[in-house]
């Protein structure tokens, strides 16, 4: 089942299987620029397509900082804006270039409480048309009880 509210999840409201509502967002040569440059990431393979092939890229890519706030959006997106992001975690393994399509998707994997806090573990990927890009895993604080 996927659960999407604008109100936000409470944890009760959550299940091991869930999936989170996907998001994707089309990326563009001015969306990696503006992202390095909004994020002060001057690293050249982010807006120097002569570079990036030197490094055996197909063009200049997105960077880790925009997988970061992509998936920190997605979240955001679907637990709505009680949730408190505790952990994330990534893995790049495949870049996303100019033309494609970045596609956040996930699941609930795990759900427990700890000292009447209740959090909420998930598996999540961002891919692209050429498949599974960056495998990530996050948890997520979700209001618990009636206030």
């Amino acid at each position: 089942m996927t659960i999407s509210t604008a109100a936000g999840l409470r944890f009760d409201d959550v299940a091991v299987g869930d999936e989170i509502t996907p998001v994707a967002i089309p990326v563009t040569y001015k969306r990696i620029c503006m992202n390095a440059a909004s994020t002060w990431d001057w690293f050249p393979g982010h807006h120097d397509p002569e570079y990036a092939r030197s490094q055996g890229q197909q063009t200049i890519y997105l960077s880790t900082l925009f997988f970061h706030g992509f998936i920190d959006r997605g979240l955001g997106d679907w637990a709505g804006p009680d949730a408190l992001l505790r952990r994330r975690k990534i893995s790049m393994i495949r870049s996303i270039y100019p033309g494609q399509t970045a596609t956040l998707t996930g699941r609930v994997v795990g759900k427990r409480e700890v000292d009447g806090i209740g959090l909420v573990d998930l598996e999540l990927m961002v891919s692209s048309e050429e498949g599974p890009c960056v495998p990530s895993e996050a948890t997520l604080q979700l209001p618990t009880g009636q206030g």
